[in-house]
């Protein structure tokens, strides 16, 4: 017995793979757009609200953080100058504890929503040379998520309260990454041990 459908089940795959092709460069298309963007940062942050800790949900691979295998943190106080210190900690692969020591110098006052950060050590940390951007990009009112990068599109993190946040609010952050330009084909989620 010949089936007769056979050819037009073949047309229908052709064109389901041909949508799927379209929508794919589509999606390279609207990437590739979002890259050639301005990146925007929040309209103002208020750094008493922001200060304190952060659990890192997920990030972009950075060089830095190789070694880092869980319980990546960031604390964030005032010091005396009125910059901010920021103290990054994980669990690294071995399972020793690290940590690094920096300060966030605002760029943008008083929005305060573009700082740059180094780490470079005290006694030469007022150079300019050596400091990273550090953008918020998308941050809830209640400072419980935030989003933050850098406008080459290289580096980002988003940022939680707790450490184990709600799912769909951190597709929403990683979905809004995405519309602005960022490839998250090589995100990292962050694993986190603690309660």
């Amino acid at each position: 017995m010949i089936n007769n459908n056979l050819p037009k089940a073949g047309f229908r795959l052709a064109k389901i793979l041909a949508g799927g092709a379209v929508l794919a460069g589509l999606g390279a298309v609207t990437m590739a757009y979002a890259q050639t963007k301005p990146l925007s940062v929040v309209e103002r942050v208020e750094l008493d609200r922001y200060l304190g800790v952060w659990y890192e949900v997920a990030r972009k691979p950075l060089s830095f953080q190789n070694k880092c295998a869980r319980d990546v943190t960031a604390v964030y106080t005032l010091n005396e100058n009125g910059n901010v210190q920021v103290e990054n900690s994980c669990v690294m692969k071995d399972g020793t504890p690290a940590s690094s020591l920096g300060e966030a110098f605002v760029e943008n006052a008083p929005f305060n929503s573009k700082l740059k950060v180094s780490f470079l050590p005290d006694a030469i940390r007022w150079l300019p040379a050596g400091r990273a951007n550090y953008w918020i990009l998308k941050l809830d009112d209640d400072y419980q998520t935030v989003l933050v990068g850098e406008p080459r599109r290289k580096y980002m993190w988003v940022l939680s309260r707790t450490p184990h946040p709600e799912q769909q609010v951190i597709h929403e952050y990683l979905e809004y990454a995405k519309s602005v330009g960022y490839d998250l084909s090589d995100l990292i989620r962050t694993k986190q041990t603690g309660k």
